[in-house]
């Protein structure tokens, strides 16, 4: 077995670099829109956003948004994932960050309001406006309304 130190970046197929580079990227984007450089908080703040959007959605469109995921990112929304009982009704804003505040409490990652914030705009830069219109007819004017400028 190679030792983690024996490992380079030529070891690595091609397309498992080019998607932790735009997992990177996708990182750093969340990063700057909560206004700090820590990319584990913005990880955090991407799990837990996109865990409350997929367990609020419909299997369908869960499998329609991972399509436009990188790879990692794509087996980040997945894990943990069990489509029974899908979706779940968050009745208002407070119960969908209560969902995205027990991924950012792992890093006492800050307030579940800008991080939805910050990971939707996120999303709506690197996702299609089409998808994102289909998500967003699909939420509930509560939520919807995060997708909002602030």
């Amino acid at each position: 077995m190679t030792n983690q130190q024996d490992v380079t970046a030529h070891d690595i197929p091609s397309g498992l670099r080019r998607s932790v580079h735009t997992t990177s990227a996708w990182l750093k984007h969340v990063a700057d829109e909560l206004g700090h450089e820590d990319k584990q908080k913005a990880y955090h703040a991407l799990r837990g956003v996109l865990f409350a959007l997929r367990d609020r959605l419909p299997v369908d469109e869960v499998m329609n948004l991972s399509a436009q995921l990188p790879t990692l990112i794509r087996g980040v929304y997945f894990e943990g994932y069990k489509a029974a009982g899908k979706p779940e009704r968050y009745r208002d804003q407070d119960e969908f960050f209560d969902r995205v505040w027990e991924e950012l409490e792992v890093v006492d990652g800050g307030a579940p309001e800008a991080a939805t914030r910050a990971v939707l705009a996120m999303l709506e830069d690197k996702v299609s406006e089409g998808e994102i219109e289909d998500i967003q007819h699909m939420l509930p004017a509560s939520l919807n309304s995060l997708w909002d400028d602030e």
